[in-house]
């Protein structure tokens, strides 16, 4: 053990990973207890995780000892803010619910038949540009990559593509 407050420093700053690795665990057990339920628990670990490196990084821990208690401090901290979230989120469903419609309800039925032939009607460009940001989940500037074109050209020809998709599915009704 080093006796030397900022050589201890550090070290302390430069082995973030085995930071990560000797606090995670009480994180996650504490998160599970707390949240009861792991999907909840790994979120509470990401979070401190990141709120405590960021800390270490930024000199906001001086002493390496108090560690343990900054952790446990912002999971509490973390999961209070959920909570109070949720009973915001619960209180103002209690109140508006009843007058919401179900989304099923709002949501139209979609032909898909009528859908292919629209799409197929298309000229070979703007197919390709729906394809890729609905099929493939890419942004304008990775389908612009793709196919040689602007980011902006992209945008132009996505929406004439969705306009035409859109007259031909109303011609439909």
């Amino acid at each position: 053990m080093c006796n030397d407050p900022a050589r201890r420093y550090t070290n302390f700053l430069d082995d973030e990973a085995s930071l990560v690795r000797r606090f995670a665990l009480r994180v996650r057990l504490y998160g599970l207890r707390h949240l009861r339920s792991p999907a909840a628990a790994d979120d509470l670990v990401q979070t401190v995780m990141v709120v405590m490196i960021e800390a270490v990084r930024a000199g906001t821990i001086r002493d390496p000892e108090n560690l343990g208690s900054f952790v446990l401090g912002t999971a509490r901290h973390v999961v209070g803010g959920w909570r109070r979230g949720e009973s915001r989120r619960q209180g103002l469903l209690d109140r508006f619910a009843p007058d919401l419609e179900p989304i099923a309800e709002q949501t139209p039925a979609v032909d898909h038949e009528r859908l292919a032939h629209c799409l197929g009607g298309l000229p070979r460009r703007e197919q390709l540009v729906v394809t890729l940001t609905f099929y493939e989940d890419r942004d304008a500037e990775q389908i612009g990559a793709a196919l040689g074109m602007t980011t902006g050209n992209v945008r132009v020809v996505r929406h004439r593509a969705l306009t035409h998709l859109g007259q031909c599915l109303e011609g439909a009704a």
